[in-house]
């Protein structure tokens, strides 16, 4: 038993960290430093204003294409091609939403038409079944609406019943 402790005394020693002021360092302290990041790149509105002309004729640039694109708005290579690359995610997000948008409307059409079309529905008394109007209980059954406030639309199963007689 005591080779099992000593093995599991040298695998906590190994893997938990010294107490503070025990001498051995903190394992982040040798890393080397992060690199500084570099600033945002601000184009002009004269850039701005051609990279989205360009956009907006052609989504993607060929090599050749990006490097004219980059040497006429002195920009460099690597800076058209990132703002494409971001330009075109940006697109990719509002189509969805515009999308999404349309599809809403849509939906909210259709239902609006539905109930328009129920409701018309309401409106417009039954056609009497031959088979019902001889038969209370499937009279009463065809015009069961309970759905309907107005008991004036519900003919009466003695009404009917006494007119077919």
């Amino acid at each position: 038993m005591s080779n099992r402790n000593s093995k599991l005394g040298s695998f906590i020693r190994r893997t938990l960290p010294n107490p503070p002021g025990c001498g051995a360092s903190h394992p982040y302290q040798n890393r080397t430093p992060p690199k500084k990041k570099k600033p945002r790149t601000s184009f002009t509105r004269l850039q701005i204003c051609e990279l989205e002309k360009r956009f907006h004729r052609q989504k993607y640039l060929a090599s050749a294409e990006r490097a004219a694109l980059a040497k006429a708005l002195k920009m460099t290579d690597a800076q058209v091609k990132t703002w494409f690359q971001n330009r075109r995610t940006k697109w990719r997000r509002q189509t969805a939403e515009e999308r999404e948008a349309e599809r809403q409307q849509a939906n909210r059409i259709l239902l609006q038409l539905q109930q328009e079309a129920f409701q018309k529905s309401l409106a417009q008394p039954l056609p009497a079944d031959p088979l019902c109007v001889h038969n209370s209980s499937l009279f009463a059954l065809q015009n069961l609406q309970p759905w309907s406030d107005d008991s004036t639309k519900i003919t009466s199963v003695t009404s009917v019943a006494s007119a077919c007689e």
